[in-house]
């Protein structure tokens, strides 16, 4: 049998010896330890290793009105470049993605622009708005809760609720979990100050604020009976709250809460401001939070240079990360902090199964063909001026590495290779590669 490509004499991760992977019409069609022909043939370098395809559950692709920071174009080839081949987008756009018009109009830009595999959080809205998002497949409903009431925190959980019920679905609620009360005292208390230093900011929203949003959150998806997902979670006490659960929650971090504290904030100024704050060292999780019970989302959250040069209180909080991420992690791979099938399971397998990505997540006959290769020795360091993506600064620059993406394939195709991206995202048919992974 012929196949359309064929990865040969792979190391696969969680898998002893060395593969040939064949693919067909986007889906693996074929493991084996004997030789299969292909039309295209990869043979890997030393030290690469093939992962499922990774997914980042978290992103902000600023695509409808905001583009200027970065658009699904650009977005999609950060993802692509740092290893992902599927992300899941924020609602919190302009407008925001809380109507159908406004949910169906994303998912078509999308569908034009993005050379990944995506999926979308949809606002909350009326409940029969809601009801109509619903046939559009939304990841989950998105929440932010400090915006929100204690009563409209009631009344929206309330609403997803009914939801789920009339129409026979399970929606997760997505949950950005900071007490509106604490953050909105404590950013008084902070600004009567008679002059401000950008660690004031991790003051403003201290890490009580997610503690208590978290128990918050708790009792409403417990009162509700709901699925629920915390978005990056950043203080041990409010883990500690999830653990204990006896709901149904998952949970993610992201890259700048697992290795920075709000000592940065001396050195680093705005350039490290982001909701939830960095967090005094003694509250922060850490890599030794990470177990197989997480997952890693980026928050991908761009902005201009500018943005982020307006002041303590007036720049944007947001730090762009999907470039960064995965030479971050290899390089604890390589010092023996993670195992492989750690990093995969927590970046593929958990957001995959959690959000319901169907054939998604492993590297198994009949699932697609979304697959990252890499190189656990390839070294370097992080360099903000190589990024696909719009925001070309990070926290991480000059950060070294050991361990990095090579390769990106999308539904059997290659988007990525060796920091290139392969910008023509059709397949021999004309067919765009990448979709919208709930359709």
């Amino acid at each position: 049998m012929l196949f359309d490509t064929v990865l040969r004499n792979v190391k696969i991760v969680n898998m002893k010896g060395e593969y040939n992977i064949g693919i067909n019409e986007g889906k693996i069609s074929k493991i084996s330890k004997t030789g299969l022909n292909g039309e295209n043939v990869i043979s890997p370098g030393e030290g690469e290793v093939v992962l499922p395809g990774l997914i980042d559950p978290h992103v902000h692709f600023r695509d409808p009105g905001l583009t200027y920071k970065e658009d699904f174009y650009t977005g999609s080839m950060s993802a692509a470049n740092g290893g992902f081949t599927t992300v899941i987008d924020m609602p919190n756009t302009k407008p925001i993605t809380n109507t159908y018009k406004n949910f169906h109009e994303k998912i078509k830009i999308g569908e034009k622009k993005s050379i990944v595999n995506f999926g979308l959080n949809s606002g909350f809205n009326t409940y029969t708005e809601m009801c109509n998002i619903a046939k559009l497949k939304p990841a989950s409903f998105k929440i932010f809760m400090d915006l929100e009431t204690d009563s409209s925190l009631n009344e929206k959980f309330k609403d997803l609720q009914r939801l789920n019920t009339e129409l026979g679905t399970s929606f997760l609620v997505s949950c950005h979990c900071e007490n509106r009360f604490i953050v909105h005292e404590n950013t008084y208390y902070q600004k009567s100050k008679l002059e401000n230093q950008s660690i004031d900011y991790s003051y403003a929203r201290p890490s009580e604020a997610e503690i208590v949003s978290i128990k918050q959150a708790l009792d409403l998806i417990r009162k509700y009976d709901l699925k629920a997902h915390i978005c990056h979670l950043s203080t041990v006490k409010g883990l500690k709250e999830v653990l204990k659960s006896p709901c149904d929650v998952s949970y993610e971090f992201t890259p700048h809460h697992i290795y920075l504290d709000n000592s940065y904030f001396n050195s680093l100024g705005n350039m490290v401001k982001t909701n939830p704050p960095l967090r005094n060292v003694n509250d922060k999780i850490g890599l030794k939070n990470i177990t197989h019970e997480c997952m890693i989302g980026t928050d991908h959250a761009p902005h201009t240079l500018n943005e982020k040069s307006l002041g303590v209180w007036d720049s944007k909080p947001g730090i762009s990360n999907l470039e960064c991420v995965v030479p971050l992690l290899l390089t604890e791979v390589n010092k023996g902090s993670l195992s492989l099938g750690l990093l995969a399971k927590i970046m593929s397998e958990n957001p995959a199964k959690r959000f319901h990505l169907e054939n998604k997540g492993e590297i198994r006959e009949g699932y697609d063909a979304d697959l990252t290769i890499v190189n656990l020795k390839e070294s370097g360091v992080i360099d903000p001026r190589e990024f696909y993506s719009k925001a070309k600064y990070s926290p991480f620059k000059n950060w070294s590495y050991t361990g990095k993406p090579v390769m990106t394939i999308v539904n059997g195709g290659i988007i990525m290779e060796k920091g290139e991206i392969l910008k023509e995202d059709i397949d021999g048919k004309g067919e765009k590669i990448s979709k919208y992974v709930h359709s």
